[in-house]
């Protein structure tokens, strides 16, 4: 079952990497997308149930409009009302797009044209058909998209960490380096090489303890500087805003 889970998430890391990722990348995060269905029982049975009796050639001439309106010199894409087409459709365009049968960025200008710019074509694109389509399949295996979160809120929480521990170590060269006193520079190394071991134990509270009293320290000092609001802005990631 964690094999299962496990490929399920690599599906949609790569749907989410499609939608966060810029658009000259798009054409390699596409095959990653397909390869990852492919990969995985789930998923191959799940997409080959919904394109069984899909009507692929109708659903392109219902769902593709071009012109979006008479006189208009764009097109316009939509999706299907029901789920399970909604997948199929967009799994199809998927393959043309990987296959070169449909040329991406045509398709791009032609139905999500936006101010004649790729990026934000792409941009529209992924909001409206990959976002439902990620989200839909993620409904579709509850336990692996809630797990694969999780994972994801882990990995982003290390990054973090990794981050506050590497802006510690160039606030300790700093306040070595100040015109203070020998007892001033001691106790800002103090505080900082315990807020160093706290990163390194990924102990968010400790963590926030310490900079609450490194915030004091500088303002006693006077020593606070572009270097040591970077410190505490990349801390802040860790405690997020209810």
């Amino acid at each position: 079952m964690e094999q299962v889970y496990a490929k399920i998430d690599r599906f949609l890391s790569a749907c989410d990497d499609l939608i966060a990722g810029k658009f000259i990348l798009a054409d390699s995060k596409i095959g990653e997308l397909l390869k990852s269905v492919a990969s995985s029982k789930e998923l191959t049975e799940l997409f080959s149930a919904v394109t069984e009796k899909f009507d692929y050639t109708a659903a392109k001439k219902a769902y593709l409009r071009f012109p979006s309106e008479k006189g208009a010199a764009h097109g316009a894409a939509f999706l299907p009302v029901e789920r399970g087409d909604i997948l199929a459709f967009v799994f199809c365009l998927l393959v043309e797009f990987d296959a070169g049968s449909i040329r991406f960025n045509d398709f791009l200008l032609r139905y999500f044209y936006e101010d004649g710019s790729y990026t934000a074509s792409y941009a529209l694109f992924v909001d409206r058909m990959i976002r439902p389509f990620r989200d839909i399949v993620r409904d579709c295996f509850p336990a692996a998209g809630k797990r694969g979160q999780v994972l994801r809120m882990e990995q982003k929480e290390d990054e973090t960490f990794a981050a506050v521990s590497e802006r510690v170590s160039v606030e300790r060269n700093r306040i070595a380096s100040l015109s203070a006193s020998d007892e001033d520079k001691d106790a800002g190394d103090l505080i900082l090489a315990e807020l160093y071991a706290a990163a390194g134990r990924g102990d968010a509270q400790e963590v926030r303890a310490l900079l609450c009293g490194y915030c004091y320290y500088l303002r006693c000092i006077r020593a606070e500087d572009e270097s040591s609001e970077e410190l505490f802005s990349v801390a802040e990631k860790l405690f997020p805003k209810s």
